[in-house]
């Protein structure tokens, strides 16, 4: 299996084909890493997003990078976590849209966050193996396509979650 690399630190500051954004559905910015990256990308960001018209929660639309050191950012809206089995399912379409549009776009890196940790409630112990898991399901789906997959922990935290669960 192809690994999963894991880093720490400001995903607005990493370079790579694709960075992936926990969107709201309006896809307009907000908190978090959602706001972090409109207010790195520039104003061209949300105008492109308005012409978008948002995004369905567990699906995801792709946009030029702008001001941001990525070329690409790949715009996904997890799920408000509320305990229902469904919420494992967005989360789960989450990276598998992401992955799946990074691909179509002939992408080769894409860095993504701990989707729906923050202000949208899922616990992050959960979300990591999700996202793990996940992945490495999508790479053995795709063995004969070359993407450089990254989890990007915003803290210490979360770095330790993933890193014990890629062990």
């Amino acid at each position: 299996m192809k690994k999963i690399k894991i880093i720490q630190g400001d995903i607005t500051k990493m370079k790579a084909d694709a960075i992936v954004n926990a969107a709201n559905n309006s896809l307009l910015g907000g908190g978090g890493v959602d706001g972090a990256i409109h207010a790195a990308a520039g104003p061209h960001l949300q105008e492109e997003c308005m012409a978008l018209h948002g995004c369905h929660t567990g699906e995801a639309e792709i946009t030029q990078g702008y001001d941001l050191p990525a070329k690409h950012v790949i715009h996904t809206v997890g799920p408000v976590y509320s305990g229902a089995k469904r919420d494992v399912d967005l989360l789960k379409s989450c990276y598998r849209n992401s992955l799946n549009l990074a691909k179509k776009a002939n992408l080769h890196s894409i860095i993504f966050p701990a989707i729906s940790t923050g202000a949208f409630g899922f616990p992050a112990q959960r979300a990591a193996q999700i996202a793990y898991d996940t992945i490495a399901a999508w790479q053995a789906e795709n063995k004969d396509y070359q993407l450089e997959i990254t989890l990007c922990a915003y803290d210490d935290k979360m770095y330790q979650l993933y890193k014990k669960i890629a062990a």
